[in-house]
This record gives C-alpha cells, structure tokens and sequence, in this order.
C-alpha cells in the first residue's frame, strides 16, 4: 500500500464553511443545531437537524451548474477546492493524472429521488428531470470533484457513511 499524505483541509459544516471556522466555532462550542430549513417539517416529531446553512454554490460553478447538481456535490467541490488551496496545489496537465479524489458518503439525494416521484404520480414522465440520475449517484461528488479541479488519476467513492474515517 502506498503512503497517503494529507497536505491541504477543507470543510463545509453546519457550524463553518471554511475550517477556520469550523475550528473556531468547534471549540467555541458553538452549536449547528437549528430549525429544518430544507423541508416541510409538518407531522414530523423531530424538527431540527444540523444543516449546512449560507453556502452558495455559484461561487464556485456556474449558475446553470448549480441548479442542476445536488447539495452534496456543491459540499464535495467547495471542501476540495478549499483544500487545494490549503496545500498549494495546482492540478494541471502536467501532474492531473497523478491526482486523485476520494469521496466517502452515506449517499445523497434522497429528495430529489422524492420530488422526481412526486412529479411522476402527478404529471407523468416527462417532468422529470434528467439529471435525476446522475444527481443521485453515489459517485457524483466526486464526479464534479474529478471534473472541476482536473484530477484524472483514481476516482473512488465509498458508501461506508460514518464508519468511512476507518475505511482502509
């Protein structure tokens, strides 16, 4: 097995989107822990999560793009390009091939899978967006990572979801 170094941090929390300030509202202790924002919590006997809130994705792609990935990408591109920028790293033709992107998720969007449901019950099939699909992969994450930031080498994503930080 060869030896993996972790040069660069990024992260996109409910309490920071960037890991100054996640670290300083982790020790601060401070909470992210709030009212659900993403959807109607009508009937449900919980009503607050820990949501990632004020990240916005056009900062980082385009608008059109945006609109037609998931949140879970938009997390994955914003966290890795942070962390690129922490290491320094340009990715270019030169070394792209010998970089990689690892993702590790639980998986990702279960709402869109709702609502493209949803659609087709009440106003058939062709409401559906086709990017429904691509959107619900596990592996699209790291997809938009790959693409983004010009890493060509392996393109590994794993569905252990909280257990991935023992993954081997």
């Amino acid at each position: 097995m060869e030896r993996v170094v972790i040069t660069g941090l990024g992260a996109v929390t409910p309490i920071g989107l960037t890991v100054g300030d996640f670290w300083r509202n982790l020790t601060g202790g401070v909470s992210g822990v709030g009212p659900l924002t993403q959807f109607d919590t009508t009937g449900f006997p919980v009503r607050i999560a820990a949501e990632v809130k004020g990240l916005d994705p056009r900062e980082f792609m385009e608008f059109k793009e945006a609109r037609r990935t998931h949140r879970s990408a938009h997390f994955a591109l914003a966290a890795a390009l942070q962390a690129l920028a922490d290491a320094g790293l340009t990715i270019d033709r030169t070394n792209g091939e010998n970089v990689g992107v690892v993702i590790n998720t639980g998986g990702g969007g279960i709402g869109e899978v709702e609502q493209a449901a949803l659609l087709l019950s009440q106003r058939g099939p062709g409401r559906i967006s086709p990017f429904v699909v691509p959107n619900t992969m596990a592996n699209a994450p790291a997809c938009i990572v790959s693409i983004h930031t010009g890493a060509r080498g392996p393109l590994i994503t794993s569905t252990s979801a909280c257990a991935s930080g023992n993954q081997r």
